[in-house]
């Protein structure tokens, strides 16, 4: 039986070895997330619920500390849980509730991956404008340059460039062959394009669900705390004899600062979504419009 230790490793039509995945790299959408929770819950009570955002807030928190210090008789309001002062923007997210940091996590969430999925397109998108780039590629390959055609993807250093690049170097391996049929190599060249096309759209589409996700949850977290928020408001109308102003007044402001803050979540989230999507569609077809070109090319000049 032959030994096969020593048989050469399969390597890519690209001539390079496949790199690892890095486990980092895989888990970085749940660590994005884990953190963006923290820091959402660290921000609501350490710096909305901050005594400063409330009506007597440094006295109360002085009182509760001290009974802290000497637990004696009924414990005290704490220095946010009175009125938030007149005008103070925190100290009404803060009394939105509990709601409020499930609401700022998606938020941070979409601030993290748009920034994210734009910095990793934009690197994508290559140097340059990617028409112009296509242009010029098929320009050269009307005129049977294929070795300028090559060091032009190498400088474009974007996903098009590295799917025209696989596409010319099969172009170069079948016009090597000559015990194949013409229709046989135009379709591996075809093939080699979609199989580098294949190779690119993930890299490019990757968290984008989580855009999509931010945005259909931002209104429902929205509407939840908003519904929330009505009902305190009703519950103080039904108590007996006067209404209750003051918890009138935390139960509207809770349901408004959560709808505003869903609304807003969910507008961002839509419109950074279809921007990506967008620009993903138009390197795509941009792909598509070069490998045309090449297969035609060939069809042509073989």
């Amino acid at each position: 039986m032959a030994e096969t230790k020593n048989a050469p490793k399969k390597v890519p039509a690209g001539g390079s070895q496949i790199k690892a995945a890095s486990p980092l790299k895989a888990l970085f959408p749940l660590i994005a997330i884990v953190v963006c929770a923290i820091v959402a819950h660290v921000a609501f009570y350490g710096f909305f619920g901050h005594y400063s955002n409330f009506q007597e807030g440094e006295e109360k928190e002085k009182i509760y500390q001290e009974w802290l210090a000497n637990p004696q008789g009924e414990e005290p309001m704490r220095g946010n849980q009175g009125h938030p002062k007149d005008g103070n923007l925190m100290g009404i997210i803060f009394k939105g509730g509990f709601v409020i940091p499930i609401g700022l996590t998606l938020m941070l969430i979409m601030f993290v991956f748009t920034v994210e999925r734009g910095l990793t397109i934009n690197k994508a998108s290559g140097t340059g404008n990617t028409d112009v780039f296509v242009k010029r590629v098929r320009n050269l390959l009307a005129k049977g340059d294929i070795d300028q055609a090559a060091k032009t993807c190498d400088q474009q250093k974007g996903s098009v460039g590295n799917v025209i690049k696989a596409g010319l170097r099969k172009y170069r391996e079948m016009q090597a062959i000559e015990n194949m049929e013409k229709d046989q190599k135009k379709l591996a060249i075809q093939t080699e394009l979609e199989e580098a096309t294949m190779l690119e759209l993930p890299m490019l589409e990757k968290n984008l669900p989580i855009l999509a996700t931010t945005a259909s949850l931002g209104t429902l977290v929205g509407l939840i705390g908003t519904v929330i928020g009505m009902i305190k408001a009703f519950l103080a109308l039904g108590q007996g004899g006067a209404p209750n102003a003051a918890e009138l007044s935390v139960g509207i402001s809770e349901a408004l600062v959560n709808t505003a803050i869903g609304i807003t979540t969910s507008a961002f989230s839509i419109l950074f979504y279809n921007f990506f999507t967008t620009k993903i569609d138009s390197m795509t077809y941009a792909m598509d419009e070069a490998g045309y070109s090449i297969v035609q090319t060939f069809d042509v000049r073989n």
